[in-house]
């Protein structure tokens, strides 16, 4: 399996995994959606709530708020030590204390104050409730680790797609006494995609950008398109990824996570297989 990555920015990356089979892509894309860990908030405790809304209405939204995840310090609850109870390596306590003394005003994410500064709202400006003049909000809230096919707060990958990588011939001599040759405006070769990948340059049909195509084929079945002129298809084993970001860690590190845990999968399954094997020799 090989790398590479394309695009990347603080939450959204593309990049092409070479030497896997679709079986597999669709597999590391499961993976990166559901079983690499998050932090979220999953225990709420009331000390005083004279807000408009409900202590069960707060806690839900307190639970959807994606918050920044520390994969190196914190494990997830039940592989930790103290077997779930809550301590320092699997649970951190996030505090919030608002009161509307001489106005109205809302609660935002930047009034959640964390006991640990690595794990903290994904942003400031989301807002929790709004409060009337002399209304109190006072909790302790908890949060830990966990898995997005549990629950879908705890997903750190809001978006993770793949594609077939394209490959695009072009047989410039089918085109020699083509019609519309040189003519970007009024070519249907150019004109019918749908993702603007074909244009002509110096009297040559060339392709713009080779990551914008979708494999439709479209270029191919045109009634005006000389035969072979164009030929789309998908290189086998390889593939594009498109992956986003909650903000709880940076969109590579979801990738090295997910591929990380794939090959403990596969590690793990290879045990049990061998594991089968040497109990069915015994057997017989």
């Amino acid at each position: 399996m090989k790398v590479n990555i394309l695009t990347r920015t603080d939450k959204r990356m593309s990049f092409v995994v070479d030497g896997i089979d679709v079986e597999t892509a669709n597999a590391l894309r499961r993976i990166m959606l559901t079983e690499v860990p998050a932090m979220a908030i999953h225990e709420v405790l009331f000390i005083e709530n004279s807000t408009p809304l409900y202590d069960e209405i707060i806690a839900h939204r307190l639970g959807l708020i994606p918050l920044t995840s520390d994969l190196d310090s914190y494990v997830l609850s039940e592989q930790c030590k103290c077997e779930g109870a809550g301590c320092e390596r699997c649970q951190v306590g996030i505090q919030c204390s608002v009161a509307a003394k001489d106005a109205n005003r809302n609660v935002y994410t930047s009034d959640l104050v964390s006991l640990d500064p690595k794990i903290r709202p994904v942003s400031d400006k989301i807002m929790i409730t709004k409060m009337s003049k002399g209304s109190k909000l006072l909790f302790e809230a908890y949060a830990r680790l966990g898995l997005g096919k549990d629950h879908a707060k705890y997903q750190a990958a809001t978006k993770a797609t793949y594609k077939y990588y394209p490959e695009i011939t072009i047989n410039q001599a089918a085109l020699k006494d083509y019609e519309y040759k040189g003519d970007n405006e009024n070519d249907p070769l150019v004109t019918m995609c749908p993702r603007n990948v074909l244009k002509w340059e110096k009297n040559e049909l060339v392709v713009t950008d080779l990551m914008r195509c979708n494999l439709c084929g479209t270029c191919m079945r045109g009634l005006e398109t000389p035969k072979g002129a164009v030929v789309v298809k998908a290189v086998p084993g390889k593939f594009i990824f498109f992956l986003e970001s909650s903000g709880s860690m940076p969109p590579d590190r979801i990738m090295r996570e997910g591929i990380k845990i794939f090959q403990e999968k596969v590690g793990r399954f290879g045990d049990l297989v061998k594991e089968l094997i040497e109990k069915q020799g015994r057997a017989g």
